[in-house]
């Protein structure tokens, strides 16, 4: 679907700039994407998100929508209608459960996953990868009892937890490179494998989660630059 008002100011290297991505191709929207330089932030960047800086934001027409979420909620209730699938489920408690995962997801796994990325001792490491493994013992429940089954969390098709999750594997797989342990266990979260594989293959995803060895030397550069 042709939109030329649409811009999608994000980075490659951002899991939040890759969820509203997935969104707009899950929604078959076409858009012109911005990458930002975050060490010199643009005007238009600086004036479509005056209060919090960050990537990504989603400009439809004059208007502009920051963090992430909540721009893959507007993206699915103004495109509700064009024959594509929905994201967010259409039972009231479904959508809250959702989002409820979606937020435990930003709070539990990302806070884990980074500072374990970038924590300067290995002791702090190791605490912050433990609780990554629990975080992704929860999500294995979620999706056995979520799923009914079926590839997603959402069921037959990417939802909204899946985006919300999805966006982080391929700062998972830096994990690997890091650790040179698996991010999901064979015979812990056999689920998690099964899903993992289905969303990196699903024709809404290819092309957009950034490449693993480019994500490893964007990451060395952050590790390099903290003070030690």
């Amino acid at each position: 679907m042709a939109t030329n008002d649409l811009k999608l100011l994000g980075g490659w290297f951002s899991p939040f700039a890759v969820r509203a991505q997935i969104a707009l191709s899950i929604k078959g929207l076409d858009y012109e994407n911005i990458v930002e330089n975050l060490n010199s932030k643009s005007d238009l960047f600086l004036q479509s998100n005056p209060v919090y800086k960050k990537i990504p934001v989603l400009i439809h027409g004059d208007k502009a929508i920051c963090e992430s979420a909540i721009i893959v909620e507007y993206i699915d209730e103004v495109w509700k209608n064009n024959g594509t699938p929905s994201i967010l489920p259409s039972n009231a408690y479904d959508r809250a459960s959702a989002r409820f995962w979606g937020a435990y997801i930003d709070d539990k796994l990302y806070n884990s996953l980074r500072n374990g990325l970038f924590a300067q001792d290995i002791e702090s490491k190791k605490k912050h990868f433990e609780e990554l493994a629990e975080v992704l013992l929860k999500l294995e429940d979620v999706l056995n009892k979520s799923s009914g089954g079926k590839d997603f969390f959402g069921g037959e098709k990417i939802g909204f937890v899946d985006i919300a999750f999805g966006c982080y594997l391929s700062w998972l797989r830096v994990k690997e490179k890091f650790t040179g342990e698996k991010a999901f266990d064979e015979a812990k979260t056999p689920s998690l494998v099964k899903w993992a594989e289905a969303f990196v293959t699903d024709p809404a995803v290819k092309g957009i989660l950034p490449e693993t060895d480019k994500l490893v030397e964007y990451a060395l550069a952050m590790a390099a630059a903290i003070p030690k």
